[in-house]
């Protein structure tokens, strides 16, 4: 197991309390102390604190945006129920649930590691991309405040980055990502998928509200550093009617951004399987019209996906938003299609059922996954 023998014994004194671990996660974790901290905002969470081998991760396959990654947690606590992410999690025997939500693995040296890394003979200084997997400002940042050693480590090696994310708290970062910037090429990007209070508070209940998130951008793109917007993910039937979805790039362009990319909600094993106990448990009657949109495997209907990108870029025209502007951010390579459609039906039949417990299916063999 890729995490075994590598956690931190002893917590850090004063900023929380040890918790040994349980005997299900023996094997992995080798009954050695994981991290609670008792306020509020952390409460029901572990935090597992791992001695990283290596932070820098190789995309698989050649791409025109960038070959590297930086990973510093795995598992986020935005609990978003259609992340993509969530299959991850199985691969160290922890589900693709609650798990993933309050479950965190944490590189506590990742910004050490970076620096050891990045002073290689062999380091390129080719781009890399942050927030391609789990949000690297997702709540855990605010305590564990890694991200700016690793702006500050990545541009004083000469090594250009960009960041997805959907957590305001990149705004305590500003300076570092400013002073960055006066060296190398940082790209910002936040994901904004709605606008819809209402529907926020049950399917991204971690995350900052939309409304947060674009003052974020505004506040960014008036710092000169500049921020496009990834509107993602499109919920269908939920988020995809032509007036949530003009009245979605209006804010978006209200909030300065400099180029939108619409992505559809995709469903990969462990994504899918949460997103249809949600579905099933808030928005039952939609159940039939998914398992039809997603017949063909992890990805919506050609079709639907082609027509809501050309419904997005038009409202994007019409409200002075360039897709392809060239002081936007650097956009995020799609992941290969998905053709196996073994597990097509088999999440929204069982949801349909009454049935849906979120259980992970079995772990496929690792592959890097990527934001689209």
């Amino acid at each position: 197991m890729r995490w075994s023998g590598q956690l931190v014994e002893k917590p850090q004194d004063g900023s929380g309390q040890g918790e040994v671990v349980r005997a299900g996660q023996q094997e992995l974790f080798g009954g050695a102390v994981a991290r609670t901290f008792d306020t509020p905002e952390f409460r029901g969470m572990t935090f597992y604190e791992v001695q990283a081998k290596s932070v820098l991760n190789r995309v698989p396959g050649a791409t025109p945006w960038f070959s590297w990654t930086i990973n510093p947690y795995r598992g986020c606590t935005h609990a978003c129920v259609y992340c993509f992410a969530r299959n991850t999690h199985t691969y160290l025997d922890l589900d693709a649930g609650h798990d993933f939500d309050s479950k965190i693995v944490v590189k506590v040296n990742a910004p050490q590691v970076l620096r050891r890394e990045l002073t290689r003979p062999s380091w390129q200084r080719e781009h890399v991309a942050m927030g391609t997997n789990v949000d690297c400002y997702q709540r855990a940042e605010g305590r564990y405040r890694m991200m700016p050693q690793i702006i500050e480590t990545l541009a004083a090696a000469d090594t250009p980055f960009s960041i997805l994310t959907k957590g305001t708290l990149i705004l305590r970062d500003l300076a570092a990502l400013e002073k960055a910037a006066q060296r190398v090429s940082v790209g910002l990007s936040f994901s904004i998928g709605f606008t819809d209070e209402e529907l926020w508070r049950t399917v991204e209940p971690g995350t900052p509200s939309p409304l947060r998130r674009l003052e974020a951008v505004r506040k960014l793109n008036e710092s000169g550093l500049g921020c496009g917007v990834l509107m993602a993910p499109i919920l269908p039937y939920l988020t995809d009617s032509p007036s949530r979805l003009r009245a979605s790039v209006a804010a978006i362009a209200q909030a300065g951004a400099r180029s939108i990319m619409p992505i559809v909600l995709h469903l990969r094993p462990g994504a899918r399987e949460w997103y249809a106990a949600w579905l099933a448990q808030h928005h039952p009657g939609l159940i039939e019209r998914y398992r039809g949109l997603y017949r063909g495997g992890s990805y919506a209907d050609k079709r639907y996906q082609r027509r809501i990108t050309e419904q997005v870029m038009g409202y994007a025209r019409e409200f002075g938003i360039d897709r392809d502007s060239a002081g936007g951010p650097r956009r995020v390579t799609p992941p290969a299609r998905d053709n196996n459609s073994a597990a097509s039906g088999g999440a929204f039949d069982h949801a349909a059922g009454g049935g849906a417990s979120g259980a992970p299916p079995d772990a496929p063999v690792p592959e890097q996954l990527r934001l689209l």
